[in-house]
């Protein structure tokens, strides 16, 4: 028998219960908004127009409180200067679909002038899946390798700035103007599978620019340019990058720092599982030859394949492009960087160069189980090696001079 009092302490927890699984069966998971760039007057035939269309589309987007994905499906879209402002967005998350590609004008003075054709400024939780990105860009190298006085500088592909969260997964950027990719004063950034690709004389066509950003990862992708691979500039740390098939280009590149007094260094970098074949530079870090405040530190390059490659390893500290060059010392400090299971070939015989600052040597350099042979038959790659120290474990081919045997692993 149950005593009258406890059923009426029981009868409160009873009702709570039955508040909570009612509760529960009316919860529904937060709609999706799905919004076709047709619907906003974009056409698939390459040649109309629509700029407005995909504004259009991102507007509605940018308000909705809810998830929103902006299906670009297949065909051909032209557009010009798009511009993606993220200030009155709901920062709800924001995803674009494209299964077909997005095309520049032909004429490549329309997007020139402005510096980026497509930008995403102070945007949160935007992610690009898929899709090709053809800025028509060949026009313009020509112009540059001419020799043409009045060849304007040329616009980035894809442009994130002040963002936050952001993820591009199996995009292709083709023919760009300028740099492909570039992430600048952005945060929590992930790109994957990728595929960048620019013929290797196109000038000035990095493939993923990091500048002034942290926490960047970019793994399983394939890129060949005319310049860089991947370049990270001032300001950049946290960046990790894994998995990378590099070539033609040249190469993975911390810099060039150190061109402005106050510039910022870059830290914390992870370079793994690369292959770099027929690129100008592997591995490299390039400071101007004049005074700075900047630095170079915690960086590991690793697991890393050189076939036929010009300088695999490079450290050169006395980069310029004025005319004439001050012929000045670098102000870079650069320290803690380690080499570990390089191996591969070099087209060059200086297969190692470590170039480092008079007034602000190398220090902390580490190299273990490195070894470059040279390409040719005959003859063996070298090393070359100017104001760095640290240390040589296992096996380092070519021997580098500065390095000393670290005692305590023979």
């Amino acid at each position: 028998m149950i005593h009258k009092t406890s059923c009426l302490l029981l009868l409160p927890l009873t009702l709570i219960f039955l508040d909570f699984i009612l509760i529960s069966s009316l919860a529904k998971p937060t709609p999706i908004t799905s919004l076709n760039v047709l619907t906003y007057g974009a056409k698939p035939d390459g040649l109309k127009d629509s700029t407005k269309a995909f504004l259009a589309a991102w507007q509605v987007a940018c308000a909705s409180p809810n998830p929103t994905t902006i299906i670009v499906p297949k065909g051909r879209f032209l557009v010009g200067n798009l511009v993606f402002q993220g200030n009155k967005c709901t920062n709800a998350p924001i995803s674009f679909r494209i299964a077909g590609s997005i095309i520049a004008p032909e004429d490549f003075r329309v997007i020139a002038s402005s510096l980026q054709w497509i930008m995403f400024d102070g945007v949160t939780n935007v992610s690009i899946y898929g899709g090709v990105l053809d800025a028509q860009g060949s026009s313009l190298w020509k112009c540059k390798n001419n020799g043409g006085k009045k060849c304007p500088t040329g616009a980035k592909t894809l442009l994130f700035t002040d963002s936050n969260n952001i993820s591009i997964y199996g995009l292709t950027s083709i023919n760009s103007q300028k740099f492909h990719i570039v992430i600048y004063q952005s945060n929590n950034v992930k790109i994957d599978g990728v595929k960048v690709s620019a013929d290797a004389d196109s000038p000035n066509t990095d493939g993923i620019h990091i500048g002034k950003s942290h926490l960047v990862n970019i793994t399983n992708s394939r890129i060949g340019t005319g310049d860089d691979c991947i370049s990270i500039g001032p300001g950049s740390t946290h960046v990790s990058i894994q998995g990378i098939q590099c070539g033609p280009g040249h190469g993975i590149s911390i810099g060039s720092l150190g061109r402005s007094e106050d510039e910022q260094g870059v830290e914390n970098v992870l370079v793994s599982n690369v292959d770099f074949t027929s690129t100008d530079n592997g591995v490299r870090i390039k400071t101007w030859g004049k005074y700075s405040k900047s630095f170079v530190r915690n960086i590991v390059f690793q697991h890393i394949k050189m076939k036929m490659v010009k300088n695999p390893i490079i450290i050169n500290q006395h980069y310029c492009l004025d005319k004439p060059c001050p012929k000045k010392e670098s102000g870079v400090e650069i320290s803690n960087v380690r080499y570990e299971d390089i191996q591969g070939t070099s087209n060059t015989e200086v297969a190692v160069m470590l170039d480092c600052s008079r007034e602000k040597p190398c220090t902390d350099i580490v190299m273990r189980n490195v070894n470059l042979v040279l390409q040719k038959i005959n003859g063996s790659a070298q090393a070359s090696c100017n104001n760095a120290n640290g240390l040589a474990n296992d096996v380092v081919v070519p021997f580098t001079p500065c390095l000393k045997r670290d005692m305590l692993l023979i």
